[in-house]
């Protein structure tokens, strides 16, 4: 069983930062989505297995960052110039894949952390 273990979230002002990070039971290909409320789950960050590929939502290009420790098996999502607009439910999300390639959609991938709530206030 898969394993995966968000932390980070919290509140912030806007114009701040938060980091997320992503404890999962093994390597894998690795995805950021968030969900607003009323709001579908709509994809934020995406790295491939070997790490050669990331890719990210327009609307987070240039101040999101996405990264991974293999050695501690963590993915993680720095957020910067973080907006009110920013203010969801954060879910990262593994797939079985050894390539380098990345995964954009929802039903792509096998697991899903438990989601951790970014705020940010204005």
């Amino acid at each position: 069983q898969v394993q995966m273990v968000e932390s980070g979230g919290g509140l912030v002002q806007a114009g701040g930062s938060l980091r997320l990070s992503c404890a999962a039971s093994g390597r894998y290909a690795m995805g950021w989505f968030r969900q607003a409320p009323g709001k579908e789950r709509e994809f934020v960050a995406a790295m491939s297995y070997t790490g050669v590929s990331t890719y990210y939502g327009e609307s987070v290009k240039g101040r999101f960052t996405i990264s991974r420790d293999n050695a501690k098996n963590t993915a993680y999502l720095q957020m910067n110039s973080l907006k009110p607009e920013d203010t969801a439910v954060y879910y990262c999300a593994a797939r079985r894949d050894y390539s380098s390639i990345i995964f954009q959609r929802k039903d792509e991938y096998n697991y899903w952390g438990q989601g951790t709530q970014v705020t940010v206030s204005s």
